[in-house]
């Protein structure tokens, strides 16, 4: 990847979680993760810390600091952590994150019975938020191009440049310029936090790429998405986000997909309709809908954000209303949006013969390029 568009990702911050419901739908299996043997306690002890400040999950980080302490990380280390997050999760989540580890510091002082709380512990002198004053901006952009392997420059930035200058000056310059954490330990809690929020995951990716290039290798980066990222849970969507049921898992057809859809039948009689839901990043194989006489299928998008595409034709944009109708013959897919649940009516038109031939995945390069183009303006075929 391109520095420009690596770090083009990296300037959305966290937005809240949904609230978490009691699952009402049958649940898949787990994916398989990765052995955490390739971290050690100290590096995933600050996976833990970066996912839970990102969640805003207060109990689950005053244990992670807690084992990040006993792993030899010092306070004011786990300060630094605190504030360099702040950048991508917010600052009322850093403001909570900072009241947990004050917490977790007196609890440890009291604990240990001798020792000073609140202030810097002896060896750790206190530093000012801001050393840089107007060079700032020189050594952001020093550091970020060193950080990303060239200058980062692009469209984005051309459009914005005031988030350009915050994010040379402030965050490359006034906060990776501080020596209280290594460039490595500032990758691995910002992966770990952007992994923690799916609609963080494109800056995740390129984070990713950031972080193999500064000490964190593939097979480490790898243990950490694993370690923190919860699969996508359809219990987590707003009761009212459609008025189709998400159904069950899709078992029957999961060879067929890339991630996890669901499937609810409407009716099966007369014209046959199921209403299929899609996780974030799902899609079907390329497949063709065979029939004799007539044949093929409607599709009518109920909720969220998704994508058709036929073999040949820049994809199209399915939101709510948006109706594609795919005659017999044709090679397509469907599927999510990356950052968005998508769920469609699927209807098969009447005919006879009628079979489907399911062909190769819809790999994830074909994939990014599909949903990264400006689809919005493709006319669905009707």
């Amino acid at each position: 990847m391109k520095a420009a568009t690596t770090f083009a990702l990296l300037a959305a911050l966290a937005l809240p979680c949904a609230a978490q419901e009691d699952p009402s739908t049958t649940r898949p299996p787990d994916r398989p993760t990765m052995t955490e043997s390739t971290l050690s306690p100290r590096d995933a002890a600050l996976a833990d810390i970066g996912a839970a400040i990102a969640r805003g999950e207060q109990d689950k980080l005053a244990a992670a600091f807690t084992a990040g302490f006993d792993a030899g990380l010092t306070l004011d280390q786990a300060k630094e952590v605190v504030g360099q997050l702040y950048a991508y999760c917010g600052f009322p989540r850093a403001l909570n994150a900072a009241a947990t580890l004050m917490k977790a510091e007196s609890q440890r002082v009291a604990e240990t019975q001798g020792e000073e709380g609140g202030a810097s512990r002896p060896g750790e002198p206190q530093r000012q938020a801001f050393t840089l004053g107007e060079k700032a901006l020189e050594i952001g952009t020093a550091n970020q191009t060193e950080l990303c392997g060239g200058p980062v420059k692009g469209p984005l930035f051309d459009f914005h440049p005031q988030l350009d200058a915050y994010l040379k000056a402030h965050l490359f310059g006034d906060i990776f310029a501080r020596d209280v954490l290594d460039w490595r330990t500032r990758e691995l809690v910002t992966v770990a936090a952007l992994a923690a929020r799916p609609e963080t995951e494109p800056q995740m990716k390129a984070h990713v790429g950031i972080a193999n290039r500064n000490g964190v290798t593939p097979e480490q980066t790898d243990a950490i998405v694993a370690r923190v990222r919860r699969p996508a849970d359809p219990a987590a969507l707003p009761k009212d986000w459609s008025p189709i049921p998400v159904g069950a898992f899709n078992a029957a057809y999961a060879q067929y997909f890339t991630g996890r859809s669901y499937l609810h039948p409407l009716t099966t009689s007369q014209v046959p309709a199921f209403g299929v839901t899609f996780e974030p990043g799902c899609r079907n194989n390329w497949h063709v809908h065979h029939a004799e006489t007539g044949g093929g299928q409607i599709l009518i998008c109920t909720a969220g954000r998704g994508y058709y595409q036929e073999w040949g034709k820049p994809a199209v944009e399915m939101t709510p209303g948006v109706t594609v109708n795919i005659p017999a013959g044709v090679k397509h897919w469907h599927g999510a949006a990356p950052d968005s649940w998508f769920q469609h009516i699927a209807l098969e038109v009447p005919g006879t013969g009628g079979r489907n031939e399911w062909l190769e995945p819809v790999d994830d390069a074909a994939y990014a390029e599909a949903t990264s183009q400006n689809s919005s303006k493709n006319t669905p075929r009707q």
